[in-house]
């Protein structure tokens, strides 16, 4: 899909790390939420309350998943999930343009 219908999108970005990584909220008429955002390269680690599924446009990082010892490379056009109540760690290689979906 390259494009959301019939949302709503707060204005106010959401801005993690300096700066680093940056988003705006998507309320989907649904109850849905997602944030679409840019990571620029560098080391990074999230917390997760609900479900994610983080979809990548373009870029290229390792991402390291809760339970997981090994990196995995992920690439524009591919996407990973994340479980509720987590934790996981992002390498940045170059700028990444992605789609984090909430699933509750």
């Amino acid at each position: 899909m390259s494009e959301f219908n019939n949302v709503t999108v707060v204005k106010k970005a959401n801005v993690y790390f300096d700066g680093n990584v940056t988003s705006r909220t998507v309320l989907a008429n649904d109850g849905s939420k997602k944030t679409l955002g840019i990571m620029l390269p560098g080391e990074y680690e999230f917390g997760t309350a609900d479900k994610e599924l983080m979809e990548i446009y373009s870029g290229d990082l390792d991402v390291l998943l809760p339970e997981e010892s090994e990196w995995k490379t992920i690439k524009g056009g591919e996407s990973f999930e994340v479980p509720a109540n987590a934790k996981f760690s992002l390498k940045i290689r170059t700028i990444t343009d992605y789609c984090c979906s909430f699933i509750s």
